[in-house]
């Protein structure tokens, strides 16, 4: 038998991607790092000696860098002159919702991927909903989203917006989930859907029993949930992202029917 010791080393494979980090990333990560390893809190000061080049074995340049990347990313923010320095930041939800949109910006999901995931999601943030006791103002907050639509709409201009109320009626529910994730994926669905284009026009599009249909789903939703019916409440939300569905895939692929010519 051959010694083992005799076989050519195999190198190991390393990403592209990791082999190609410049060393600006690998410094902020690395201050990053500290900062979450020391617990310090969004306001507190990252201490001088953590942002020296020497002990960071970088050049001037280069930290200068790092820090940008981390200003960038939402992790800090930098103030110059008297009481200047580095300070931690609280990232923003919207901040990153908008980074994360970016990353479909090109490439952006369908209607069909983005549904499949609210079917799984949505009749679970229902069901937390009912399960975690809302405060008064949480569940007046949703209550008052159901108001924005409940008359009728004049205008083709009030129909779209009492669309955009409906999906602020799941944003709020998001928003008070105890499951941060859980409430973060939703908010995210939310706004691949509000800035989707084929979604904006199918919202814009006249159908008076679209809103009767929603309300009555929110209503039922808010009692599951007033009386703490989680199972109910997960029931409803799914029947709810079911019929959503439906009428989102069927209204798109009638846009892409082909026109008969006049």
């Amino acid at each position: 038998m051959a010694d083992v010791s005799d076989r050519p080393e195999i190198a190991p494979v390393v990403p592209a991607a990791v082999r190609k980090r410049k060393r600006p990333d690998i410094t902020a990560d690395a201050i990053r790092d500290r900062i979450m390893e020391s617990g310090l809190s969004p306001g507190d000061r990252v201490p001088a000696g953590w942002l020296d080049p020497d002990a960071l074995n970088v050049s001037r340049g280069t930290l200068r860098e790092a820090l940008k990347l981390l200003e960038f990313q939402g992790l800090v923010t930098t103030k110059t002159g008297p009481g200047g320095g580095a300070f931690v930041a609280a990232i923003a939800p919207e901040n990153a919702l908008r980074m994360l949109d970016n990353l479909f910006l090109f490439s952006p999901p369908t209607i069909a991927d983005i549904y499949a995931m609210r079917m799984l999601i949505e009749p679970e943030l229902a069901a937390a909903a009912a399960t975690a006791t809302l405060s008064k103002e949480a569940f007046a907050a949703l209550q008052d989203t159901i108001r924005l639509y409940e008359a009728e709409p004049v205008s083709g201009e009030d129909e779209y917006r009492q669309r955009l109320a409906e999906l602020d009626f799941h944003a709020e529910l998001a928003r008070n989930c105890p499951n941060r994730v859980l409430g973060f994926v939703a908010v995210f669905l939310l706004s691949l859907l509000r800035d989707m284009t084929v979604c904006r026009e199918i919202y814009q599009g006249p159908n008076p029993g679209l809103r009767e249909t929603g309300l009555n789903y929110q209503v039922r939703l808010l009692r599951a949930i007033n009386s703490g019916d989680a199972g109910r409440a997960r029931e409803i939300m799914g029947e709810h992202m079911r019929e959503a569905a439906n009428y989102m895939l069927e209204r798109a692929a009638m846009r892409e029917r082909p026109r008969p010519k006049p």
